[in-house]
């Protein structure tokens, strides 16, 4: 809604960003209010609350809008999607997007946007690793068991929180993130939320140690009941398999319960969609850009 009030995030609004969050038929990860906190200084995010939903805008690097948050089905698109005509509307999932050509086929394209699909995986595979399918990612495991010992894995909370933080400094410094603009954005965004642990609900991680050191962590939100999001995944240089264990684990503990875990998308990153295909995902949220004319 190009005409509407829009403002910054602010946490004191999430109640009422929770309650259309869980009418929304799709919930992609994209749109949870911790990935909305997290990258909103990076984009520039703004949103405000009409016609029974949130409407979400980026305004760096350019203005564009984002799919709104609430009850789809219960929206008069017809009188609503006139008014998004100034920019693009992005990261559109492809259940909403269908729902807006059959409402207005003329006015409406849709452009696939491979680059933000989000990798849906089943729990049960990434907990076991089965098979020869999985073969690798098991020897990786097993390398770490046999140069540390048994996994010492534990929940996140609250008093973790710290730990958690020097590990993500150590991997800047390693990586040297101020020299990267997407490692910087992705650290101030890690940042960000593990500051703000305890305003997000279904929020949950968990972490390995050896020796007494955290050496990796992974942060994670229910989506749905069926599907865990994984928003942050980090390991620490020079301990082998230590990737492959948190995310086993991982997907053991917190994921007990769901279905799918959800572990974002590759940006069009053609490493990193390389990587995230070696875990073959049993799905993806589809997601496409749209023009409304």
């Amino acid at each position: 809604m190009k005409d509407a009030a829009y403002h910054p995030i602010h946490l004191d609004q999430r109640a009422d960003y929770a309650a259309l969050w869980r009418l929304t038929p799709c919930r992609s990860l994209d749109y949870s209010l911790a990935n909305l906190w997290g990258w909103q200084e990076h984009y520039g995010l703004e949103w405000c609350f009409a016609h029974d939903l949130c409407w979400i805008r980026q305004t760096r690097p350019a203005l564009q809008y984002w799919a709104p948050v609430g009850d789809w089905a219960a929206t008069d698109w017809a009188a609503l999607l006139p008014g998004l005509t100034d920019a693009p509307i992005i990261r559109v999932p492809d259940m909403l997007a269908a729902r807006w050509k059959e409402c207005l086929p003329e006015q409406v394209d849709i452009i696939e946007d491979r680059g933000q699909w989000e990798y849906l995986y089943d729990r049960d595979a990434l907990a076991t690793l089965p098979g020869n399918r999985y073969h690798k990612k098991k020897n990786h495991v097993n390398s770490f068991i046999k140069a540390y010992g048994e996994p010492d894995y534990r929940p996140l909370n609250d008093e973790m929180v710290e730990d958690v933080l020097g590990l993500q400094d150590d991997w800047c410094q390693w990586h040297e993130c101020e020299s990267s603009p997407s490692l910087r954005a992705e650290n101030e965004a890690i940042n960000r939320v593990l500051s703000h642990w305890d305003n997000f609900e279904g929020l949950q991680g968990g972490s390995l140690y050896v020796d007494g050191r955290m050496v990796a962590f992974s942060v994670g939100e229910k989506l749905d009941d069926t599907t865990l999001g994984v928003h942050f995944e980090k390991g620490l240089n020079g301990y082998r398999g230590v990737y492959q264990t948190i995310n086993c684990l991982f997907s053991r503990h917190a994921g007990e319960g769901f279905r799918y875990l959800n572990r974002a998308q590759d940006l069009d990153e053609e490493g990193l969609r390389q990587a995230k295909m070696t875990y073959l995902p049993a799905d993806f949220v589809r997601k496409s850009r749209i023009r409304i004319r």
